[in-house]
């Protein structure tokens, strides 16, 4: 029998009168025993939207006398009013309210922590550099400290498309109606509210594309003497937010910890690939030393725990990668082991001499191995067999290695180039060659070359002048086996992850300037990062039509047009409890032409259906994205059904200057 109670509704009702709805696992006697609470504070839905990995999670800490929360953002789920945009000041003074309200219950002990994942793990530690007196410690899940360079937006000035499709996911999520069965006859009144107001980010986003006072707010990397409570910070080397846990360590210091296993954008108890760790065990002895003052030792955890990956190949599905855990007392500035090219165009240990400049103009549709900068599964997602790009790109490798090297940090690659125009985009990647020629990629770096020397003051490239840049790879846990060889490949496409500049430069490389730094692994010890028990934690929902993935890329050799295509479809399912049956699909595609840029498109529809028996809504939202020389094309449109009957369509359309893009 379960020592806790569900909650399905609670309405918490903030100063300005506006009620948020949240969902509570209440452990059983905190009326007569007060208990520790968790928050955790999202625009995705308690409701048809993350209630089940909430179902993996809450229960087990109810069960360990944690109170969980789960509280729908404005504007969101069953929640009044309409969203502002991401992490925006009213969420976050929102988000104080309610662990205010939570300390205040009368089953709550006075002490709240807050965790996510994404989103989530944004607010979480954005709401902690606030200060709220009840928050006591945050868990931080693939999230990050810099907004502009570490989200889904702008990378090192460079624009992602996940940028667009970002967008495309929230005006599909934000479109979808409250649950009658929770507001009652105010949903139609609530959702027509919000479809008529909710904005398309992207047009917020094209508005800031340097680091400026909008990215600045929320980038707790900014001041991190604003964070004082302790942070556990988690991520997983396949998912694009692999840079923060040690940006946080690094910033943080005190007490917080951090875990980086081999995972997607997902909790660690239920991610790919495996081996998966022991969330639950891990959050709740968080909870119980910071919110209950349980003396278990947490705070003497090694301040790094990282999985090295050992040499995983690209698969059409990675299910485990091979790899083994290390602990890091104190993390400290790794000692770097410099690169060059020698006098064979090889990469070498040492200043290489160089084999005097070379050429480069990648094809533009260089970069379809790349895979996904947010990915969600262990498939397509991830980057693939690096060969692919290889043959657009400068590649530079060792000599097969002698003997295993390894490594852990942020890989940064120093070259002097010259460009045959003003703005030019560099990507460099870092590549496991195995034995038999397979490429798996271990890290990669991109930068706008108009931002070498900052994100908020970027400066154009001189035609032909010699110029240096850095370029600071992401952060990767790795080892390099005996046999294998070290690549660095340079490209100056790697679309569509990031798109392209107004013009198609080639970029002139002096090899005698090249210089890569790896981080070594230094000293280290062994540990053991406990799996969870349950191997299939998450709840079983009913079926109606199966979930299908597909991803394809298609070349037409007779105009040069490179097509690539998501296509992400949930399948039909229905709640068990409350009868809610919700289906999503995504159908996405970019092209471009080679040889010109300006070719380049973007196209993002979602469908969203909610249904009960007597009840049915869809809503169809698409989003496009183009460009001119000197211009970003945006538009979207979003329709709603109520049954088969249209009730609401509208437009946005708006032009942006590229600002050195």
């Amino acid at each position: 029998m379960a020592r806790f109670t569900v909650i399905e509704n609670e309405w918490i009702t903030l100063k300005d009168g506006t009620r948020l709805a949240a969902r509570i696992w209440m452990p059983e006697g905190a009326a007569d025993q007060p208990v520790p609470a968790v928050l955790e504070y999202l625009p995705y839905r308690k409701r048809g939207g993350t209630s089940l990995r909430d179902e993996s999670t809450y229960p087990v800490f109810a069960e360990a006398g944690i109170a969980g929360v789960r509280v729908d953002i404005r504007g969101s789920g069953e929640s009044d009013g309409v969203i502002d945009g991401e992490y925006t000041p009213r969420e976050l003074s929102d988000g104080c309210e309610i662990i205010a309200w939570i300390a205040a219950q009368p089953w709550s002990n006075g002490n709240v922590g807050v965790m996510g994942i994404s989103w989530g793990g944004f607010n979480c530690l954005q709401v902690a550099a606030l200060r709220p007196p009840a928050l006591k410690a945050v868990i931080s899940i693939a999230s990050t400290v810099d907004r502009y360079n570490d989200d889904i937006h702008y990378k090192n000035g460079c624009h992602l498309s996940a940028q667009l499709s970002w967008a495309a996911t929230m005006l599909g999520y934000q479109s979808r109606s409250p649950d009658p069965a929770i507001v009652g006859e105010r949903w139609k009144e609530m959702w027509l509210e919000r479809l008529e107001n909710e904005p398309f980010f992207l047009e917020e986003w094209l508005q800031h594309q340097r680091r400026d006072a909008f990215w600045q707010h929320g980038s707790i990397g900014d001041n991190f003497s604003d964070v004082a409570v302790p942070a556990m910070v988690i991520a997983g080397w396949a998912d694009g937010y692999r840079n923060t846990p040690l940006k946080a360590v690094e910033g943080l210091g005190g007490n917080t910890k951090a875990l980086i296993g081999p995972w997607v954008h997902k909790y660690p108890h239920f991610a790919w690939p495996k081996p998966r760790s022991d969330f639950h065990g891990e959050a709740i002895a968080w909870w119980n030393r910071w919110l209950r003052a349980e003396n278990n030792g947490v705070e003497h955890l090694p301040q790094v725990r990282a999985y090295i990956l050992d040499g995983p190949r690209p698969a059409l599905r990675r299910e485990e990668d091979p790899g083994f855990w290390i602990g890091k007392d104190r993390w400290t500035t790794p000692q770097m082991q410099a690169f060059g090219i020698d006098g064979q165009g090889r990469l070498a240990t040492g200043a290489g001499e160089g084999v005097g400049s070379a050429y480069l103009r990648s094809p533009l549709d260089t970069g379809v191995a790349a895979g996904e900068w947010f990915t969600l599964k262990p498939d397509a997602e991830l980057a693939g067999d690096q060969r692919i790009d290889d043959a657009g790109s400068l590649v530079f490798e060792t000599s097969p290695l002698a003997e295993a090297q390894t490594y852990l940090g942020q890989p940064v690659l120093t070259l002097d180039v010259s460009c045959d125009a003003e703005l030019a985009n560099l990507a460099a990647r870092l590549v496991d060659v195995h034995p038999d020629g397979t490429a798996t990629r271990v890290s990669f770096g991109v930068l706008n070359l108009a931002h070498r020397d900052g994100n908020a003051a970027p400066k154009p490239l001189v035609p032909g002048e010699k110029t240096k840049i850095t370029i600071v790879l992401d952060a990767c846990g790795y080892r390099f086996k005996p046999g294998h060889r070290i690549r660095l490949s340079i490209s100056t496409a790697y679309w569509p992850m990031i798109l392209p500049g107004p013009t198609d430069p080639g970029l002139t490389i002096d090899t005698a300037g090249l210089s890569l730094a790896l981080p070594l692994l230094g000293k280290h010890e062994p540990v053991t990062v406990p799996e969870p028990e349950n191997p299939d934690p998450l709840p079983k929902y009913l079926s109606h039509l199966p979930g299908e993935t597909r991803r394809s890329v298609e070349r037409d050799l007779t105009d040069g047009t490179t097509r690539y295509r998501i296509y992400e479809d949930t399948g039909l399912s229905e709640h068990p409890d409350n009868g809610l049956t919700t289906q999503e699909i995504r159908d996405e595609v970019w092209s471009i032409t080679n040889g010109d840029p300006l070719s380049m498109r973007g196209e993002s529809t979602w469908t969203c259906i909610e249904k009960r028996e007597g009840w049915s809504i869809r809503t169809v939202s698409t989003s496009r994205l183009s460009c001119t020389r000197t211009e970003w094309l945006t538009s979207a449109e979003v329709r709603a059904y109520e049954g088969d009957v249209e009730i609401f369509r509208k437009t946005f359309e708006k032009k942006f200057a590229r600002d050195l893009m």
